[in-house]
């Protein structure tokens, strides 16, 4: 079955960096696009940023130049470059295998990241 196990997060400071990993198994990972949302209390659930498996990304304007999102199809793996880090980053961070034409979208567990002052 799918399974989506995200890593990384903790506590920072503001300017801080921190990378996110998500292990993916249960799929053909190089075919899927993913992505990384994020949720703080009393929020929707947004998207941070979007890789597709053709390597094309896409970014919230609230992260544009502080983030990266990668994949690396040999680990299966999907990461997202934090930097720069604001208290308003603070959230749990999801990765998700994006919904195409033979797959509905998964969710993995989250992982917390808090930036503090």
């Amino acid at each position: 079955q799918v399974q989506l196990v995200e890593s990384g997060g903790g506590l920072v400071q503001p300017g801080e960096s921190l990378r996110l990993s998500c292990a993916a198994s249960g799929f053909t990972f190089s075919n899927s696009a993913m992505s990384w949302y994020r949720q703080a209390p009393g929020t929707e659930r947004d998207l941070v940023a979007r890789v597709t498996a053709g390597r094309t990304t896409k970014y919230a304007d609230s992260v544009k130049d502080r983030f990266t999102i990668s994949r690396d199809n040999a680990k299966n793996t999907v990461y997202l470059q934090m930097n720069s880090l604001k208290p308003e980053d603070s959230a749990v961070y999801y990765c998700y295998k994006d919904r195409d034409s033979t797959s509905v979208g998964y969710w993995g567990q989250g992982t917390q990241v808090t930036v503090f002052s």
